[in-house]
């Protein structure tokens, strides 16, 4: 009788432990499933054209998508206007074939609209810059939104080849590679075979890749009316310095040809390097007593580097410090000496120890420089030694001699 009693209660509690776990399981999985949800905001909306710079062909059309985007939780009704229209140009939107200023967007979709912007036969080449504004419904939630437009000269058959790109300019150190995306259009009724060429700063590297390939090319073959993304790779001359290089790109096929401008904005390079002036790199101190080693910091970057600062990695209750306490600016090929007092701590044992001095400035450029500290004790306790054995051996003679006599 009381083996079945012990049966049920351990049937009963396995369920019950089965029931625990699945519940506990249950839980989590709604938890997870609402942190998921709980990522994206209550409300807000996003208005972008499909490229944010184009280079046309005087008297041409442009024609892309404009994308109105819900990032909320709650479905909207998107209101949109293109509020900046240039003199001489005529700009509408369409949905299918009617001409709309705002959709309704369910949370977390975009709908795209048919941009058009036509200009007049009289518009000169230059620079035009369109707007477009978005709000919701209730007007708590605006995006905006602007599209650049470079109407150029017609060139003899430039209308058969056409060049777009999103971002023609890019910026970064001397010592990275830009890679710049171009969108190549192939608008006659005929299959043709495209040359690529670029012309850029002198010792600079130009080389073109087919999208997302590692390979180089100098030509590619599309069919009529096909596009095809070309990525420009352009690594600047080791001796380059801070400015603005520009970069013609050209593409041509015969006598037809189109040109694309890009520009490189070179913030120089950021590195430093710091040591001893004799390139010793260990020092002697005592028990709590300070001692100073000299440090020089260099730039050798190509770029101005600002406000470096000094730390370092000690042991224990050791005290370092900077003279001075920080760098201002550091010129390219700039030489500064910093003095450091390095004061180890009062119970610190005789021995050798590592101190880390840290320079760190701009752009991640740091240096750590590791100086091996050796701790020797006071002459002062010497003596005292000496002096305790001297006594001692003093003591030992008197007893012995006060032992002979008796």
């Amino acid at each position: 009788m009381m083996s079945r009693m012990r049966m049920k209660q351990g049937l009963f509690l396995l369920i019950a432990m089965m029931c625990i776990t699945l519940l506990s399981s249950a839980l989590v999985f709604a938890a997870e499933e609402k942190e998921k949800k709980d990522t994206r905001p209550e409300r807000g909306i996003a208005v972008y054209s499909e490229f944010s710079t184009v280079s046309v062909a005087k008297g041409e059309t442009v024609r892309m998508d404009l994308t109105l985007e819900n990032k909320g939780r709650a479905d909207e009704t998107i209101d949109v206007t293109i509020s900046t229209v240039p003199k001489g140009w005529k700009a509408t939107m369409k949905g299918g074939s009617f001409l709309v200023a705002g959709m309704y967007v369910t949370n977390g979709k975009s709908r795209n609209l048919s941009l058009n912007l036509e200009p007049e036969k009289s518009l000169g080449p230059g620079t035009y810059t369109f707007q477009f504004d978005a709000q919701t419904a209730d007007a708590k939630f605006k995006s905006t939104h602007k599209l650049t437009v470079n109407v150029q000269e017609r060139t003899p058959g430039s209308d058969d080849i056409q060049i777009t790109t999103s971002y023609p300019v890019l910026r970064g150190q001397t010592d990275a590679k830009f890679e710049f995306s171009l969108e190549v259009m192939n608008k006659s009724e005929s299959d043709r075979t495209f040359n690529l060429a670029a012309v850029g700063p002198e010792k600079w590297e130009i080389n073109f890749k087919p999208a997302y390939e590692a390979k180089q090319i100098s030509s590619l073959r599309m069919k009529a009316g096909q596009s095809q993304t070309v990525a420009v790779e352009v690594s600047p001359a080791r001796e380059a310095k801070s400015g603005d290089y520009p970069v013609m790109v050209r593409i041509s096929s015969g006598e037809q040809k189109a040109e694309a401008k890009l520009m490189v904005v070179l913030t120089g390079i950021f590195k430093l390097d710091a040591g001893t002036p004799t390139g010793i790199l260990s020092l002697e101190t005592m028990v709590g007593k300070p001692a100073i080693v000299s440090l020089f910091v260099k730039n050798t970057g190509s770029a101005v580097n600002r406000n470096v600062s000094f730390s370092s990695f000690k042991p224990e209750n050791w005290e370092v410090k900077f003279n001075p306490e920080k760098i201002e600016a550091l010129e390219p090929n700039a030489l500064k000496q910093v003095e450091v007092t390095i004061t180890p701590a009062k119970e610190a044992l005789v021995g050798d120890y590592s101190v880390g001095l840290m320079v760190d400035g701009e752009k991640g450029s740091s240096k750590t420089v590791e100086i091996r500290t050796t701790v020797r004790a006071s002459t002062a306790w010497g003596w005292i030694g000496i002096g305790i054995i001297l006594f001692v051996i003093a003591g030992l003679c008197g007893l012995f001699i006060w032992l002979g006599r008796r």
